[in-house]
């Protein structure tokens, strides 16, 4: 009687670890794969920054041709060695094309004594 508990206990476990296994397959097979979208943006992107035509390109453009929104765009734009401008508006380019650097400005601060 009890050969058969452990029967049933083996069976179970071992449909339990071949269904675990199956599914941790497609999910870390899923993970590996580039994203075809975010990979297009990234070209559509790549392609814009790197237009001779314009120094900077603005955010809102870039959102708009491909089809994201901010704060996509954005991440995009890092991953493909971006930047944004240093004044404070929505332009980016390519740090290749405008690499940081230059001058150091240092801000004095207000120090009153009192």
């Amino acid at each position: 009687m009890a050969e058969g508990i452990y029967v049933v206990i083996g069976a179970v476990v071992g449909v339990l670890g071949s269904s675990a296994t199956t599914y941790l397959n497609a999910v870390l097979t899923r993970k590996q794969r580039p994203d075809p979208i975010a990979e297009a943006r990234k070209r559509l992107l790549r392609g814009m920054l790197a237009d001779e035509r314009f120094a900077w390109r603005r955010l809102h453009v870039l959102c708009h041709v491909i089809g994201a929104d901010e704060e996509t765009t954005k991440g995009l734009l890092l991953e493909i060695g971006a930047r944004a401008s240093e004044d404070g508006e929505e332009l980016w380019s390519l740090v290749d094309r405008h690499p940081l650097g230059g001058p150091k400005v240092v801000e004095k601060a207000d120090c009153t004594s009192g």
